[in-house]
């Protein structure tokens, strides 16, 4: 079975410099009166339109390849037929929009279906919460959570981390130009150097563990460590097995909860169904939350096991917790899309494709100091000129492909292709790729 999306014609035209500037007249109420904030958009000077499978189009009917599938949002790529035709029906039916918290066919169905697909078979015993709509929402839960369970203030994230934008978020977040945003202190959080972080030369955990230990280091005892197994902001960074290993066995020893964020590299993007699933390791929160809804529509879940769950009713809570069209799509796309394992299958392979053809670009460049790295259908090519994989990205939207970059200096090319993309897309995506770097090279 091949997990791709139904094709339907479209126009494949290669957006013009001249359609660009048609684009820009009738940006004015985008310029004045949306916040300076905006930024995809200024990468992507183009009104779209309209989405299906693994392409947009813009207004004036121009085709774009997305590799960016909505930051990891659509995994099943846009407007997936089946899931569309489920969410069409409830709908229809004048099913539950906004529950807040309460019981309704929906969440009982998607609870169900997560269950039996997901937990079961990987004998997870979480329990399941909904903290919100967006991933910084389950985080902000998580670390709530930790600290209740534990009653202590400290968390431990990584360097180059990101784990959102909301304070408490942004706390345990690496990057320096989202921290200055918060515009006050960010406490209660250390950083420890990721996997790779200091290239070999320190034994894994040495500093860690050695800080853990000494009464006179000045770190507070943790409550939870927080990681992401490959951090997709931070420059596609990718976790060794053995190290998220050693990380889980020194949470243990020393009473600390490891929480997982599986945001943007949970619901397969990986492969398996959890980016943690590879290591073998069983975190004690997990933070899940983009592709969950698999139509790109707000769900978040905090995970964690039965015995952390202390909460009082209504302790945290908030009014979108309960996006019943959500719970709708995402029990279509568990039902739909991991069933019977295949998609795990298909994602590792259209993997090796995408790690050919990178393999092929590092070949084809060997005076750049260019490497790659990913797992799954996550993959980046770093430049060591750091300006090269921005302008990389904007030939490529040229030349009709979305991508975006990432890393401490955005020195990365990030891959996110949708999991149900063709074979052929996605070597036309990577073919156009290889065009926008020797274009810029």
């Amino acid at each position: 079975m091949t997990l791709t999306q139904p094709s339907h014609p479209s126009p494949t035209t290669t957006p013009s410099r001249a359609a660009y500037g048609r684009a820009s007249s009738t940006h004015s109420v985008f310029e004045t009166l949306e916040s300076e904030v905006r930024s995809y958009c200024r990468g992507w000077p183009v009104v779209f339109d309209r989405a299906q499978g693994s392409r947009m189009f813009d207004e004036d009917g121009h085709s774009y390849l997305d590799f960016f599938a909505g930051a990891g949002s659509l995994n099943y790529g846009h407007n997936n037929p089946v899931l569309k035709r489920a969410l069409l029906d409830y709908l229809e039916r004048d099913g539950v929009t906004h529950g807040l918290d309460m019981s309704t066919t929906a969440k009982r169905a998607f609870l169900e279906a997560f269950q039996s697909i997901v937990l079961r078979p990987r004998d997870l015993p979480y329990k399941v919460m909904f903290p919100g709509p967006t991933g910084t929402n389950a985080v902000e839960a998580a670390l709530k959570l930790a600290r209740k369970v534990k009653g202590r203030e400290a968390i431990v994230s990584f360097t180059n981390a990101f784990h959102g934008m909301s304070l408490g978020s942004l706390a345990v977040t690496g990057n320096a130009f989202k921290r200055a945003g918060a515009g006050i202190p960010l406490v209660h959080s250390t950083p420890m150097p990721f996997d790779h972080y200091l290239d070999g030369r320190t034994p894994d955990f040495l500093w860690f563990e050695r800080l853990l230990e000494d009464q006179g280091s000045g770190l507070n005892r943790p409550a939870a460590v927080i990681v992401e197994t490959v951090q997709g902001e931070g420059g596609i960074n990718v976790a060794r097995a053995e190290w998220l290993r050693a990380l889980a066995d020194l949470c243990k020893r020393h009473d600390m909860l490891l929480i997982v964020d599986d945001i943007q590299m949970g619901c397969g993007r990986t492969g398996a169904f959890f980016s943690f699933e590879e290591a073998g390791i069983v975190p004690d929160i997990v933070t899940v939350s983009k592709s969950i809804s698999g139509y790109g529509l707000p769900m978040a879940l905090t995970l964690f096991r039965p015995e952390l769950d202390i909460w009082e009713p209504g302790e945290h809570n908030g009014t979108f917790r309960g996006n019943n069209p959500a719970f709708v799509t995402a029990a279509a796309a568990l039902n739909t899309y991991w069933a019977d394992g295949q998609m795990e299958k298909q994602t590792l392979s259209r993997g090796d494709v995408v790690q050919s053809h990178l393999r092929a670009i590092v070949a084809e460049h060997p005076h750049l100091g260019v490497e790659y790295r990913g797992r799954g259908l996550v993959w980046g090519l770093e430049f060591a000129d750091t300006s090269l994989a921005g302008r990389i990205a904007k030939r490529a939207f040229e030349l009709g492909l979305l991508i975006e970059t990432s890393g401490p200096r955005d020195e990365v090319v990030k891959l996110l292709p949708a999991l149900t993309i063709s074979p052929d897309e996605l070597d036309d995506g990577m073919r156009t790729l290889a065009r926008a770097v020797r274009d810029c090279t």
